[in-house]
């Protein structure tokens, strides 16, 4: 299958959480890691999230002094529809995907709909990206994308940024989050690199095919 490079970025508790119980954003980050990943969008042709980001964080995903064609595609997974129109990753600073089911009839006045199957396939989204002449990926959340992305062998790079601080909460949400699957000896990863970022570490690893 035809994909694009699939490079998850996120930030983790140093008890591995990425959020509270609420599922509301925590800063985790310090700001040497904010610095990075802000310079870090700019070498990916897009950036991804999924709804459950989109409705806790509102986030805009875009490059500070960057112009709209200089911006890499925000892509969000929302088979349902649930974007609000109101929302800043549909605004008109940079072009927006949003990956729906087929039974999605929701449209979005600045974002370029494309249906997925149905069931959502995110495998067939990926392939469907790649089709559209994005080539990278950078990921930045939440656990449920990428738990699925990792569940269905589409991870390439896997970074997290270790924060000093403690979150704690069995339902706190974890960088891979959602329901388990069962994979004998789970997914391997290859360490790269283990980089000191203020008070927190980043740490970088291959997938292991």
């Amino acid at each position: 299958m035809l994909r694009p490079f699939i490079h998850i970025n996120c930030a983790m508790s140093a008890d591995g959480k990425i959020a509270g119980s609420d599922r509301k954003q925590v800063r985790i980050s310090s700001g040497e890691d904010i610095a990075r990943v802000k310079e870090l969008r700019r070498a990916y042709d897009s950036v991804l999230v999924g709804i459950g980001t989109v409705i806790a964080d509102d986030p805009h995903l875009t490059v500070k002094g960057a112009a709209y064609e200089e911006n890499p595609v925000r892509v969000v997974i929302d088979p349902h529809g649930r974007t609000p129109c109101d929302a800043q990753i549909v605004d008109d600073h940079a072009p927006t995907v949003i990956l729906t089911d087929d039974a999605c009839e929701k449209e979005w006045k600045n974002a370029e709909k494309i249906k997925c199957g149905h069931p959502f396939d995110i495998g067939a989204a990926m392939q469907k990206l790649s089709e559209l002449g994005i080539e990278s990926i950078l990921v930045e959340g939440g656990g449920y994308t990428i738990s699925s992305l990792f569940r269905n062998g589409l991870v390439d790079k896997y970074t997290v940024f270790v924060g000093n601080i403690i979150i704690g909460g069995k339902d706190s949400p974890t960088p891979a989050d959602g329901d388990g699957w069962i994979k004998e000896n789970g997914t391997r990863l290859k360490m790269k690199t283990a980089e000191v970022l203020g008070d927190g570490v980043l740490v970088s690893y291959d997938v292991i095919r």
